[in-house]
């Protein structure tokens, strides 16, 4: 499906000589020869842009274009206007129009012109696209996602989080691991008292024992008062231990011990603390292979993973690339001062394209450097890292065995975007199927 273009002239040879030179470059047009009969035509639907002459009889251009902004806003108009009237047209793109162009027009001009405000309308289009993607996908809390594997992931937190039970939450390093304890937390009866988190990998064995139990004064060099640990912090909410594959085996015990009989000893104590603490534990290593090596006790991971929550590398997921993308760079352009309208169709293939070993977390470094190289108002390819040019994803899709045909559908079509750099109408053609289609099985909004 090519886009159409709607051509408002009153005199005859202009505006069939531009429908013609438009022709040739692959766009179907229509023809007006007054702002009425234009305004008829726009309103049939299927119009990607309009080239208006300003001075016309009856309905002049600066009606028609606000009538059709008023209509549909963002739609690129491009004026024609004589010498004498360009202060007018000049006003007329104070009011939303997208340029200008002078009689006699200059058809390489016209040419170039079109080519730059259709290639902005997919763009604002698809960025319109995102942000409501952000703001449906964003489902709990900071989380965001709308793949299958994580709505598996959703749905599971729904279940445990009313509930008392453990939680084992496992993935690769920077998958969001924290920000489900985080959604569990928030989702649970638990939400009003604290959530207190522990980073297991960063403290050495005495000191995260101290961390986890506290410590009595005097129970070591430096202990010069009593200090409440994290289990009484966190009494009647929640503690997140992270990384839990790195604790040491003594530690293991009196965290079994904790979860067994809800009770312990502060460091160099006596006095035994009772405490109602739900625990949520997270790891990247393979715990059973632990246990084999005898670096993990087997009844402490039984009691750990009561429920298990596997987060996907987001390689699995990315689908969700463009939605994650937009809320970084929003929330990335904000920090910076910087007022950046989105992703070139071009840049996105690269994200789409690179395996993401770092994950997520490498997903939002990757979008604030681009931010930072960026100077113009859209991220493209030169703004990405030299990893992210180089990497190609032209000619093929990967599908996970795992999705619905839904979604294998759209992970095709996105594929197909990409490959047409940007131009869903090729894309649409490719496929077999009509430009608004594509567009509703996106879920976005075609507005031409």
């Amino acid at each position: 499906m090519k886009f159409k273009i709607l051509v408002v002239d009153d005199e005859k040879n202009i505006r069939e000589g531009l429908a013609a030179s438009l022709e040739m470059d692959g766009y179907n047009t229509v023809c007006a020869a007054d702002g009425e009969e234009g305004w008829k035509l726009f309103g049939k639907g299927d119009i990607d842009l309009v080239i208006t002459d300003l001075r016309m009889p009856g309905m002049d251009g600066e009606e028609l274009m606000r009538r059709i902004l008023a209509e549909t806003p963002g739609l690129p108009i491009v004026i024609l206007t004589g010498h004498g009237t360009v202060e007018a047209a000049v006003n007329a793109m104070r009011e939303g129009a997208w340029d200008f162009l002078t009689k006699p027009v200059n058809l390489n001009r016209l040419s170039l012109l079109v080519k730059r405000a259709l290639e902005n309308r997919e763009l604002v289009l698809r960025n319109r696209a995102m942000e409501a993607d952000l703001e449906r996908g964003r489902l709990f809390e900071n989380m965001i996602g709308k793949s299958s594997v994580m709505r598996k992931v959703f749905d599971t937190i729904s279940r445990v989080a009313p509930s008392k039970a453990s939680v084992l939450i496992t993935g690769e390093s920077g998958v969001g691991k924290e920000l489900v304890a985080d959604a569990i937390h928030e989702l649970s009866p638990r939400k009003g008292k604290p959530l207190i988190k522990v980073h297991c990998a960063a403290l050495s064995a005495g000191v995260l024992e101290s961390e986890l139990f506290g410590h009595e004064k005097g129970a070591f060099t430096g202990a010069v008062s009593r200090r409440r640990g994290r289990f009484e912090l966190a009494n009647g909410g929640t503690l997140f231990l992270d990384e839990i594959g790195e604790i040491d085996q003594n530690i293991q015990i009196k965290l079994l011990r904790v979860l067994q009989e809800r009770e312990f000893e502060r460091v160099g104590g006596e006095e035994t603390v009772e405490t109602d603490v739900r625990i949520i534990a997270a790891t990247n290593k393979n715990l059973k292979e632990e246990i084999e090596k005898g670096n993990f006790r087997e009844d402490l991971y039984f009691r750990l993973n009561v429920v298990n929550i596997d987060v996907p590398p987001l390689r699995d997921r990315k689908d969700d690339i463009p939605v994650l993308a937009a809320g970084f760079l929003r929330e990335v352009a904000a920090e910076n001062g910087k007022k950046i309208e989105g992703i070139h169709e071009k840049a996105y293939s690269r994200l789409y394209a690179y395996d993401w070993p770092g994950n997520i977390r490498e997903l939002r470094n990757c979008i604030e450097s681009a931010v930072v190289m960026c100077r113009a108002n859209l991220i493209t390819e030169d703004d990405l890292s030299p990893a992210l040019r180089s990497s190609s994803d032209e000619g093929w899709v990967r599908i996970p065995l795992d999705v619905s045909l839904e979604e294998a559908e759209q992970l095709i079509i996105r594929a197909a975007v990409n490959f047409h750099k940007g131009n869903k109408s090729k894309a649409a053609e490719t496929l077999g199927i009509g430009r608004k289609t594509l567009h509703r099985k996106l879920g976005e909004e075609d507005d031409a």
